[in-house]
């Protein structure tokens, strides 16, 4: 199969590929005697792995890990999920401070009337910690975390 079958087939550009290549993730291709590279019909369901594990946040160092311990019939299962379970717990803690920049910024907004001037605007002051309006000091302290 060949790199442009391949990127249709699994949905994952050329670029991607050749770069999953170069960081191990995907086995060096064999080369057809013009040069081109010719990859197994296997690689189509590797590629399809490498882009559902990104859409679900791991990086490409826990892909490697991931795919490695795909291969482990013994250990493998506990080993992907334990590593599932840090990356939900990585998401909850993002999600958590995600909220918190969330409920910061609408108190700021809310502490804003949209006129006036500048120097005297709730979100202009906290921002550059000239604030002595409790609520907005707060929200811009929960940002900031």
């Amino acid at each position: 199969m060949t790199i442009g079958a391949l990127a249709r087939a699994s949905g994952v550009g050329i670029d991607a590929i050749r770069f999953y290549e170069r960081q191990g993730l995907l086995p060096k291709p064999a080369r057809r005697a013009s040069g081109y590279r010719d990859y197994p019909p296997a690689t189509v369901q590797r590629l399809r792995f490498i882009r559902h594990a990104k859409a679900l946040g791991f990086s490409l160092a826990e892909i490697g890990d991931l795919l490695t311990l795909s291969a482990d019939h013994e250990r493998g299962v506990e080993g992907i999920r334990r590593r599932a379970e840090d990356r939900l717990a990585a998401l909850e803690q993002r999600i958590a401070e995600l909220e918190r920049v969330r409920d910061g910024l609408k108190t700021l907004i809310d502490a804003c009337p949209g006129h006036g001037e500048p120097d005297r605007c709730p979100i202009l002051r906290a921002l550059g910690d000239e604030c002595d309006d409790a609520a907005a000091v707060t929200a811009v302290a929960a940002v900031r975390r």
